[in-house]
């Protein structure tokens, strides 16, 4: 109940990110129950069935992570000393933010089943004239367990992740002026994309074994390529804080000025906040890139069917909109030096400066690795 007055007192925008929520994963429900139509219409594919099923997981993850970054960067989740004395310590606000998020994702949920009723013809009749009554075995009963289930996927998930991530925890403390030190994941992403992109050569070059198709009517690819495009994609999400850190430190080389150094510090500071969501941007337009290389507009015009497009809109659209909600949390949490900047008489065009470093020393770095990863993804296929 207290999840639900916060949620109805929040700010507009906060609010709007809420529905956005709401949106990825009503359309994340609505792919799982395609994915069961499918099953329930096609008995005898139960392989295919699986191969969707398994597809689903993709853009699952995808609004998983969305959710997350939406609810840390929710105003209602930061301890403050006054919701201690009322018993809201930290624990208690992540608990309040994984209850916030796990009911935004069933409500998404529940639309994703009207929608899925309405496209059946369960409620009104059927829409469209009846082009999606194949595609959703509108002709079968709806399994209502299993439907259950599968939307019960989500919310389970983003409010299981949403209390980890801000379970509450207990810092080291560090000597003054102790610059931050590389983050660990640096060295284990290098070697996850370097593992995935051999995978990919090798099993691109030997054939891979059975093709595994998308859903829709995209053919697919050798099933050992895209699990090495799983690996490297891993591999950039784990080397992501590093590389944001590393390109804090490059700022500050070779006599820096108060611009250079302000901005390098901040992307050091950042570097966990803004880095792992930056390598998965990287890695979803890496395949992104892949793909239109190998299926370019006149091969792949028919190729995607209406499930491959809509989980590919899914992945594109949480991937982008939780870099952005990364960005406003570090933004928010910049403010108080930002302000005390002014107040020191620093000139608003420095900080705008440094906010222009920061975006063009990530783009430096970030655009040539992701299309070096697509290259190298496709090279092994063109042949």
């Amino acid at each position: 109940m207290l999840a639900l007055r916060l949620a109805r007192g929040a700010h507009p925008f906060v609010l709007a990110r809420r529905l956005l929520v709401v949106a990825a994963s009503a359309g994340v429900g609505l792919l799982l129950l395609c994915t069961l139509g499918h099953a329930v219409g096609h008995p005898d594919l139960a392989p295919a069935s699986t191969v969707r099923l398994l597809w689903c997981a993709l853009p699952l993850a995808a609004a998983v992570q969305f959710a997350v970054a939406v609810a840390r960067a929710d105003p209602a989740t930061r301890p403050r000393p006054g919701l201690s004395a009322i018993g809201l310590g930290p624990a208690r606000l992540a608990a309040l933010a994984a209850v916030s998020t796990a009911l935004a994702c069933a409500l998404g949920s529940a639309v994703a089943l009207l929608a899925y009723l309405h496209l059946r013809g369960g409620l009104t009749g059927l829409p469209l004239d009846g082009a999606a009554a194949g595609l959703l075995a509108a002709d079968r009963p709806v399994p209502l367990a299993a439907a259950l289930t599968l939307l019960a996927v989500l919310p389970v998930a983003a409010g299981a992740a949403t209390a980890l991530a801000l379970r509450p925890r207990t810092a080291p403390a560090r000597p003054e002026g102790t610059e931050r030190p590389v983050p660990s994941g640096l060295p284990w992403g290098v070697a996850l994309v370097a593992i995935g992109l051999a995978v990919e050569t090798y099993a691109g070059r030997s054939g891979g074994g059975e093709a595994l198709p998308l859903p829709g009517r995209f053919d697919g690819g050798p099933a050992g390529v895209l699990a090495g495009w799983v690996l490297t994609a891993i591999g950039l999400a784990t080397a992501g804080p590093g590389l944001v850190h590393c390109c804090g430190r490059l700022l500050q080389a070779v006599r820096p000025g108060a611009v250079r150094l302000l901005a390098g510090r901040v992307l050091m500071e950042e570097a966990h906040r803004v880095g792992r969501p930056l390598g998965v941007v990287c890695a979803v337009l890496s395949g992104l890139l892949a793909a239109a290389t190998l299926y370019g507009p006149d091969e792949g015009s028919g190729a995607f069917g209406p499930l491959t497009g809509l989980g590919a809109t899914l992945v594109l659209a949480c991937t982008f909109a939780t870099l952005l909600t990364a960005a406003l949390e570090s933004r928010q949490h910049r403010a108080p030096v930002a302000e005390a900047l002014l107040r020191a008489g620093a000139p608003p065009g420095a900080l705008r400066t440094t906010a222009l470093l920061r975006a063009g020393a990530l783009l430096a770095v970030f655009l040539p690795l992701t299309w070096a990863v697509a290259e190298l993804a496709v090279l092994p296929l063109k042949g």
